[in-house]
């Protein structure tokens, strides 16, 4: 499938660069693959807070590699792809590398707030209880 990364223009909207890619590639499968297994452990990690922080910050970390890798991706393309995928404004690495990370990281964010939201909820019906043994002590 010949692939408009051959040429010297790069795509520059995001259904171009996904319909223009050789999703045939090994690398790319592999790619694949690494972010369903983050998505599984994202999904996975709910309960392990430890894990779950210490996958975050992986997370957060690739992505602000993502401009280096970009860059040294660039220059050994030969070695494990068929085409000149990356180009200097990154498109390429931001939609099929950094996005489903930065997916990710949200996904685990959200989760936070919303146990965060539980805790609170939890903290304060226990002290409306609490509120309300004292004021039936003090009636009796």
């Amino acid at each position: 499938m010949p692939s408009a990364f051959a040429v010297s223009s790069f795509p520059v909207s995001v259904p171009a660069v996904i319909t223009q890619t050789d999703w045939t590639e090994p690398w790319l499968l592999g790619l694949a693959v690494f972010h369903v297994l983050c998505l599984l452990l994202t999904c996975f990690s709910s309960q392990r807070h430890h894990l779950q922080v210490g996958h975050f910050l992986c997370l957060v970390i690739l992505v602000y590699c993502a401009e280096y890798i970009n860059e040294v991706a660039a220059m050994n393309w030969r070695l494990f792809s068929k085409y000149q995928y990356f180009d200097s404004g990154g498109m390429f690495i931001s939609i099929v590398f950094s996005a489903p990370l930065l997916f990710n990281a949200m996904i685990i964010v959200i989760m936070w707030v919303r146990k965060t939201l539980n805790v609170m909820t939890d903290l304060k019906n226990l002290q409306e209880k609490i509120k309300e043994r004292k004021r039936r002590r003090k009636e009796e």
